[in-house]
């Protein structure tokens, strides 16, 4: 196709040349359109942050709000607004260090939201030093002396907490990305999609090559619905898969759990007669 229904004319993008994000951009955009919805339908939220900034090169709506802190926004969204496609757009710093205690809890309330990570293992906007992701030894003007904490498996993590849908991919396999992405896009729930990908301006450890070099397909036979599974495979470090780790389909989400929309799929902003359960919803979050 000659223009995609996201792209956004004369905007001046703040990612570094070469940077992993600006392939995250374009299968985002590519996926959306693929799956025929329509910008007024999608609404794209982030925290703070290079990643963060995705919301504002993509034609749709938009939240960019507080460091660590798109999960809360996304889920009161899709709660009001369940006909809404939410994804949430933030790096490995904002969605697993700031934002891990909302990371967290997103998980065990499972709204029916993508939450996209752009983990590169550094924090890009505030010029280089150590993410939660970084690894050990990985050294950096803020940890001359080398990071000495063991990475957050956020994969791992996000399996141990029951997710829906747990899954990582990277920027060294666009095919793979825009599969998967329509996958978790389409699940009903929560839905982690782990993207590994270079900063080239802070991280010269963790580049293209060293992620090419240093990750493997999960296996066709591999069953995504085996959790005892998934948790081993995701603890594995010689070499990071890529692929769906878990899946638990049927699971109730969030908004389906706060009894609102029984009976209308209607936007709760436009039921104002409603007051006693508009009432009952707000007492619940």
């Amino acid at each position: 196709m000659d223009q995609n229904r996201y792209d956004m004319k004369d905007i001046d993008i703040a990612w570094c040349p070469g940077c992993g994000n600006f392939v995250i951009w374009k299968i985002l955009k590519k996926t959306l359109d693929e799956l025929n919805i329509e910008p007024r339908d999608v609404v794209i939220v982030s925290g703070i942050g290079q990643a963060a900034k995705m919301p504002h090169y993509l034609r749709c709506h938009t939240f960019n709000g507080l460091h660590g802190r798109a999960l809360p926004p996304a889920t009161g969204i899709k709660a009001v607004n369940p006909g809404l496609t939410v994804i949430v757009e933030s790096g490995d710093g904002d969605m697993y260090g700031e934002g891990g205690n909302h990371f967290m809890h997103t998980i065990r309330r499972n709204p029916d939201i993508t939450n996209i990570v752009h983990n590169n293992m550094i924090y890009g906007l505030t010029k280089g030093q150590a993410s939660p992701t970084s690894q050990v030894g990985f050294t950096t003007s803020v940890q001359v002396n080398g990071v000495i904490l063991e990475p957050l498996n956020p994969i791992a993590l996000a399996i141990a907490l029951n997710a829906s849908f747990v899954t990582r991919v990277s920027t060294t396999d666009e095919d793979q990305m825009n599969k998967i992405l329509k996958k978790a896009i389409q699940h009903k729930g929560y839905a982690l999609v782990d993207v590994l990908h270079p900063c080239v301006s802070f991280n010269k450890v963790n580049t293209y090559q060293w992620i090419k070099k240093n990750t493997v397909r999960l296996e066709d036979t591999y069953d995504p619905e085996d959790r005892s599974s998934a948790i081993q495979r995701a603890l594995e470090t010689d070499k990071f898969s890529l692929g769906i780790f878990y899946i638990q389909s049927g699971r109730t989400t969030f908004e389906a759990n706060l009894n609102v929309y029984r009976d209308s799929q209607e936007p709760l902003f436009s039921r104002s007669s409603e007051p006693v359960r508009l009432q009952k919803f707000i007492n619940q979050l």
